[in-house]
């Protein structure tokens, strides 16, 4: 593996997707990312890292806090490591922002919680941190006392841009909602209703996930893992397992992927049965939410049936899966999956036909394959405008590589074509459902992973429904109890929110709410 222009050579992780990781110098940082823009690739994850404790191996020096990012090119994703220098009293990095908007946050995330800065970035205000935890305090840098020592605080006032001009006025919205949603905040500046800005201030559920996950034993953090975002459960903890598997060069059994892939596309289908329902109720049209609604409920009631768990939590397991099924279950499973086809497929005509569901759908909330590469769009609402990436398709792995996956994909980017490829979606889930059930190989479905002596690293890359999910993991050695020195777990609604501003100028305001949910960002994966 190689980025084009950057001399380096990868050290390729032991994970069923092709994922590379090289450390890096200051210099070496803004040459790849400009490689890689320029290839046409895009930035996965930024994060920060502490330092290493016992340098080996030419991994930096010993107190050196580090930063690390991972990109995606058609050749894998590489996992780039960058110790840091002090400038001024202040560990910092070359700024990514002017290359990847969507380092912009991440980058304001690194600095509340670790304490790293991009140098010359332009937005330095704090994103995570609303006054929870001192200004000085960074929660996850290396000897940071325990918050329960922590001085009170003051919460600070953000300072949102402000627009100016005759009739322009401010709508505040959140973060309390009127539904039983997650919390954000929604700063628009409007003409009458028309939306000239959008401003969003998150980090309303941080509860600090990545500190709790070094407080944890490698084999048990998958449950938390699992817990980032109750509707991608299956896809964090196969994606934790898939980093766990890594640092460790465990192979799981043949069965346990296949059964993996069926907790994972059963997610798939659920979550989109429901966003279709949402949809169709937030233009009007609650026959659509009504039978959408019953369709996921009778979903997930066959999900506890079989697995236990309406939203299958805690049947992947580090190793493979702690579910099997019989004979039995999967007849059940492969006719519900028949039943709740045959009734899509006539809620797609009706939604297709419906003149005043598609009046609202149609160039509502549109964002354009040129914005939408600019800014990073990926994962479902990408592919609406032309962003065709899937993991599933660029890189399969068992049982994806047998399977050949379609990718849904959409060029006109707006409501409309977000649904349709959740349908398109939703139908290639239960064809790919069917036919895994069909053909599920015999043998075990978990083996014993077994850490290694030695301090690791391993990473998982998974498509969740909503996006590709990327967890990095780091693993101390047998001589400190083989703790979890870093756990980062990425939600693709870090690249999505940033670009749901643009989604909603020249719209009005009454819009807002399909457009919104047209995305279906996660709050709980993007805030940790």
């Amino acid at each position: 593996m190689q980025i084009p222009e950057l001399a380096l050579e990868f050290k390729a992780l032991a994970a069923p997707v092709p994922i590379g990781y090289a450390q890096v110098t200051a210099a070496q940082w803004r040459v790849a990312a400009s490689a890689v823009r320029d290839e046409g690739g895009r930035l996965l994850a930024l994060w920060a890292a502490p330092a290493v404790a016992n340098p080996s191996d030419g991994e930096g020096t010993a107190g050196q806090p580090r930063v690390c990012a991972a990109y995606v090119t058609l050749d894998g994703a590489f996992w780039l490591d960058l110790a840091l220098s002090q400038v001024n009293g202040q560990w910092v990095y070359p700024d990514l922002s002017d290359m990847f908007p969507a380092a912009a946050r991440m980058q304001r995330a690194a600095a509340d919680l670790s304490g790293v800065h991009a140098q010359n970035a332009q937005d330095t205000r704090p994103w995570l941190n609303h006054g929870a935890w001192p200004a000085d305090y960074f929660p996850l840098q290396a000897g940071a006392a325990p918050a329960a020592e922590l001085p009170a605080t003051a919460l600070q006032n953000y300072d949102f841009v402000r627009v100016e001009g005759d009739g322009v006025h401010e709508i505040p919205v959140g973060p309390v909602h009127a539904g039983i949603i997650e919390p954000g905040h929604f700063r628009f500046s409007v003409v009458g209703e028309k939306v000239l800005r959008l401003e969003q201030r998150l980090g309303y559920t941080h509860k600090g996930t990545e500190l709790r996950m070094t407080q944890l034993p490698p084999l048990q953090a998958v449950r938390l893992a699992g817990r980032v975002s109750g509707d991608s459960t299956v896809a964090y903890a196969w994606a934790y397992c898939m980093a766990l598997e890594s640092a460790s060069q465990t192979t799981i059994p043949v069965r346990a992927a296949w059964l993996r892939a069926v907790l994972l596309e059963r997610e798939r289908v659920a979550a989109h049965l429901g966003d279709l329902g949402a949809l169709g109720n937030d233009a009007a049209f609650a026959f659509g939410l009504a039978q959408f609604s019953r369709l996921r409920e009778d979903w997930l009631r066959g999900s506890k049936a079989v697995f236990g768990h309406r939203l299958m939590m805690d049947c992947i397991v580090p190793g493979g899966v702690s579910v099997d099924i019989d004979r039995a279950q999967r007849d059940l499973l492969i006719h519900l999956g028949e039943a709740v086809e045959k009734e899509v497929r006539t809620l797609f005509r009706i939604y297709e036909s419906h003149a005043g569901l598609q009046d609202r759908f149609m160039t509502t909330g549109r964002v354009l394959p040129e914005l939408a590469s600019r800014l990073g769009l990926t994962g479902l609402a990408g592919r609406a405008s032309s962003q065709v990436w899937d993991v599933r398709c660029d890189h399969p792995f068992a049982p994806y590589s047998g399977l050949n996956v379609a990718m849904a994909s959409h060029h006109n980017g707006d409501v409309a074509a977000r649904v349709a490829v959740r349908f398109d979606e939703l139908f290639e889930s239960l064809r790919l459902i069917r036919r895994m059930l069909e053909d599920l190989p015999v043998g075990d479905i978990a083996c014993t992973v077994a850490l290694p002596a030695q301090a690791s690293r391993g990473a998982g890359w998974v498509e969740g429904w909503r996006g590709e999910l990327f967890v990095a993991l780091e693993l101390a050695g047998a001589e400190q109890a083989h703790r979890i020195e870093r756990c980062h777990l990425h939600d693709p609604s870090w690249q999505n929110w940033p670009v749901l501003e643009h989604a909603i100028m020249g719209n009005i305001v009454p819009d807002f709410p399909l457009i919104n949910k047209s995305f279906n960002l996660s709050y709980s994966g993007h805030d940790l």
